[in-house]
C-alpha cells in the first residue's frame, strides 16, 4: 500500500511540476532520470523483506512506478499529445502488471475472471489513449 501511495505521489509531482512548459535541459533530464532510478531502488529495497506473491506484487508496483515516471518525464519534456498518450498507456500497463500479480493469489475460475478483467481494463485504457492521441 505504501508503494502505491508513493507511485501516486511521484506521478502527481511529475504531472503538476511539468505543466506549462516543455523541453527540459540535459541537466534537468539527467537529474530526473537519476531521481527516478533512486526511487526505483528504494521501492525495490522495500520489497526485499517480502516473500512469495506479496514480493511479486511489490516488484510489479515498483517497476510500474518507474515506467510511469519515465513516461511522464518524456511527456513533460516533449509536451506532445502522443507523449501524454504514452503516459496513459504506461499507467495502464503498470496497473495491469499489478492486477495480474494480485490475481495469482486466487484459484480456479476466480483467478481466470480476475485476469480477464485486468486485460479488459488494459485494453480499454490503451484504446482511450489511442483516441486522445488522435484527437
Amino acid at each position: 500500500m505504501k508503494t502505491k501511495l508513493m507511485v501516486c505521489a511521484v506521478a502527481a509531482a511529475l504531472g503538476f511540476s511539468g505543466m506549462g512548459y516543455a523541453a527540459l535541459s540535459k541537466e534537468e533530464r539527467k537529474s530526473e532520470l537519476q531521481r527516478i532510478a533512486s526511487a526505483f531502488k528504494a521501492a525495490k529495497q522495500n520489497c526485499d523483506g517480502l516473500k512469495g506473491n506479496a514480493k511479486d506484487i511489490c516488484m510489479a508496483e515498483a517497476k510500474g512506478a518507474q515506467k510511469v515516471a519515465k513516461a511522464e518525464l518524456e511527456a513533460r519534456d516533449k509536451g506532445t499529445p502522443k507523449a501524454q498518450a504514452n503516459v496513459t498507456v504506461a499507467k495502464a500497463e503498470a496497473e495491469y502488471a499489478v492486477a495480474k500479480e494480485k490475481c495469482d493469489d486466487l484459484k480456479g475460475n476466480a483467478k481466470d475472471v480476475c485476469k480477464k478483467d485486468a486485460k479488459v481494463a488494459l485494453t480499454r485504457a490503451k484504446g482511450n489513449a489511442k483516441v486522445s492521441k488522435a484527437g
